[in-house]
């Protein structure tokens, strides 16, 4: 079984308006290889031999949080599970992450610079505790985004200080911990107890990077993932297959831990 844990679609009447802009933002670097509806995605799915993806909606506007969150919900399938989102810089974060959880969605995306917030302050501390609490799973964007410029609002160094804050709770870090920040990566986050996903992706950070990475992290805490539509998942699972690891783990990443944290049956 392979799960993608990162993956992006909008609602139909949304996603050209979303192609569109969010192709301006990558700013020639990168193109999206399908036009980011549920039907493509299927489709790039079924290509590439995946059983199942994770979708991950940015909720970028505190209008957005309802009708983002009850589509997230209605295109749930065996084959497609849903985060929900929250527009984290409103006093009311409480009543969005409940509204969230009243959905039955199993976690919250973040992305810090679409969002504007620094990953860990004092704030964010308390809405990830809160989150915790009410046992959903938080994944972040980590790192570099074409879209914006240095400084960027996180770093491992950040998310190694949230895991010493919060104890507790699944918190996954896109990306591999960090685009474009893998030294620090190894640095920080390698043997923590940080999930990080492989996102956006082997294509860039080689095997070399990951090998390194994964001895030091342990199979455990990693994700497949694609980011889809921005990276070939058909090329990803052809390099991450070509990477020497013992088939327990190449499960583990591939599904296992996917299921695990998701409460789907046959994690490992």
């Amino acid at each position: 079984m392979i799960i993608d844990f990162h993956t992006h679609i909008f609602e139909d009447s949304l996603a050209p308006r979303a192609v569109e802009a969010l192709t301006a933002g990558a700013k020639g670097l990168f193109f999206p290889l399908h036009n980011m509806k549920l039907c493509d995605l299927l489709e790039k799915m079924d290509e590439a031999g995946i059983d199942k993806s994770v979708v991950q909606p940015v909720v970028t506007k505190r209008k957005q949080v309802e009708k983002v969150n009850t589509w997230a919900a209605g295109i749930v399938s065996d084959r497609i599970s849903s985060f929900g989102g929250i527009f984290p810089n409103e006093d009311d974060w409480k009543e969005q992450i409940d509204f969230v959880c009243s959905l039955g969605l199993p976690g919250i995306k973040f992305h810090c610079e679409f969002q504007d917030f620094v990953i860990d302050s004092p704030r964010m501390l308390k809405i990830y505790d809160y989150a915790f609490e009410k046992g959903l799973i938080i994944i972040h964007h980590a790192g570099y985004d074409p879209a914006f410029t240095e400084p960027f609002r996180s770093s491992p160094k950040q998310f190694a200080h949230i895991m010493e804050e919060l104890k507790g709770g699944v918190m996954v870090a896109a990306h591999f911990g960090g685009e474009r920040q893998w030294e620090d990566v190894e640095k920080y986050l390698a043997g923590s107890d940080i999930y990080l996903d492989t996102s956006m992706g082997f294509g860039i950070y080689g095997k070399e990077v990951f090998t390194e990475i994964y001895k030091k992290h342990g199979a455990d805490r990693i994700l497949f993932a694609t980011d889809s539509p921005w990276s070939d998942a058909r090329k990803e699972l052809e390099i991450f297959k070509e990477i020497p690891m013992n088939e327990e783990d190449r499960n583990k990443i591939l599904s296992g831990n996917a299921e695990r944290i998701l409460g789907l049956r046959g994690g490992n």
